[in-house]
């Protein structure tokens, strides 16, 4: 399994003006679901920030996301090393399968794979 990239989630409220800060850097948006938005580097489309009042389609929000190319054998290795699953596999309308899984120090990390 490889990492494709890794993404620090931000919750905020202030979505917009988070928008206009991350700018100033050089990110722009590249997707927004109301409730999420992510920015990114257009010389590096990997280099991204989230930006998220709340994960909508969650009962927690993850404190970053870790995609992978193949999501399934990550699942695996976490459920058999006896990682705290908090939340199992779910898709999306988006494309995106995913599980929750918290870190040692109580970090919820989004691990994702894209269809």
């Amino acid at each position: 399994m490889a990492v494709r990239r890794v993404v620090p989630n931000i919750q905020s409220e202030a979505a917009q003006e988070s928008r206009e800060f991350y700018g100033l850097l050089g990110f722009e948006e590249v997707m927004n679901h109301g409730w999420i938005m992510t920015l990114a580097s257009p010389s590096s489309p990997a280099a991204q920030i989230s930006v998220m009042t709340s994960d909508k389609t969650a009962p927690v929000a993850p404190d970053m996301s870790v995609e992978v190319d193949d999501v399934d054998a990550a699942y695996a290795v976490m459920r058999a090393n006896g990682a705290e699953i908090i939340r199992p596999f779910a898709g999306r309308g988006w494309g995106v399968r995913r599980f929750f899984v918290c870190d040692p120090g109580g970090r919820v990390v989004n691990v994702l794979g894209h269809r």
